[in-house]
């Protein structure tokens, strides 16, 4: 990993580093019920934790384990959730994983985000193959994965141990053939 964490850009949304600036957004937007209900975000969130989460952001990138995107909105630098790519070490494979503040859901943003964050992974980074999940129930999270390209593989059952109770993932993955297909077709004539 470079030490300069880049910069995505959409035509709506700019993709950047966190930043400390970003503390008090970050513990607003994560601390909503709906938020912890369809992820792993602890809820409570407990005054520090963003602060703390934010320090880290930079030590995993740097050592090549993650890197988290704040996900902000071009015209107002305001920041509405994250997107990032969990490296499984020694392959060419990432995990995605995303959030977005409640008041921004509905609105194409994660779909917009997370299609940069695969281009990256692929284009940029040399990614073969780009997994993730998502909790049995949190549908809006499966159709952001299947707007943006990726193949629904099964069901895990009680995959995680998730506010007091085991539960099910929903599997997915994109190979980067497939991204190739998708984003840019006349490359796969080739």
């Amino acid at each position: 990993m470079k030490n300069i964490f880049p910069e995505l850009r959409t035509n709506r949304l700019v993709l950047r580093k966190f930043t400390l600036e970003d503390v008090d957004d970050v513990s607003r937007l994560v601390s909503a019920g709906e938020i912890a209900e369809s992820t792993f975000i602890p809820h409570p969130y407990e005054e520090g934790m963003a602060e703390d989460w934010i320090k880290n952001q930079h030590l995993c990138y740097i050592t090549g384990l993650l890197m988290n995107f704040a996900i902000t909105l071009a015209d107002k630098d305001k920041l509405i959730g994250s997107a990032g790519l969990t490296f499984e070490q020694n392959t060419s494979t990432a995990q995605l994983g995303f959030w977005i503040g409640v008041p921004y859901w509905g609105k194409g943003y994660c779909t917009e985000a997370c299609e940069e964050v695969l281009k990256y992974g692929f284009e940029v980074l040399g990614l073969k193959k780009i997994d993730a999940f998502h909790l049995s129930g949190n549908n809006a999270s499966g159709r952001v994965l299947q707007k943006i390209g990726m193949k629904h593989i099964g069901t895990r059952s009680k995959h995680f141990f998730h506010r007091g109770k085991y539960k099910d993932s929903e599997i997915y993955y994109i190979e980067y053939s497939d991204y190739i297909r998708k984003y840019i077709p006349s490359r796969s004539d080739s």
